[in-house]
């Protein structure tokens, strides 16, 4: 079994910075594309970033405009999300995902892509 453990979520001003982890544990495999999804108030789950298993491709969906990093560390297992100036639409539940292989943007968007979730970290930005 896998396990994936997201951490560094919490409150922060509009136009501040958060830096998300996930810890990958178990079965996990630094060949895995690993992104982070996020799910806001009523709304549907969606990709922010995802990165390849070298580091390289990465994707960002187009409501990062270059605000946020993915970034991983596979002799430590974790892969990173730095998120920079925060709007308050980014308020949402953030979850660390595993894949078992990498492809067109069409297909890194999709949930069922994705093998192994982490339990999500909720980010809240206020205005």
């Amino acid at each position: 079994q896998v396990q994936l453990v997201e951490s560094g979520g919490g409150l922060v001003q509009a136009g501040g910075s958060l830096r998300l982890s996930c810890a990958g544990s178990g079965r996990y495999a630094s060949s895995y594309t690993m992104a982070w999804f996020r799910q806001g108030p009523r709304k549907e789950r969606e990709l922010v970033c995802a990165i390849k298993w070298g580091g390289d491709p990465t994707y960002c969906a187009d409501f990062v405009e270059g605000r946020f990093t993915i970034s991983r560390d596979n002799a430590k297992n974790t892969v990173d999300l730095q998120m920079r100036s925060l709007k308050p639409e980014d308020t949402a539940v953030y979850y660390c995902a595993a894949s078992l292989s990498w492809g067109s943007a069409s297909a890194l968007v999709r949930l069922n892509e994705y093998a192994y979730w982490g339990q999500g970290t909720q980010v809240t930005v206020s205005s």
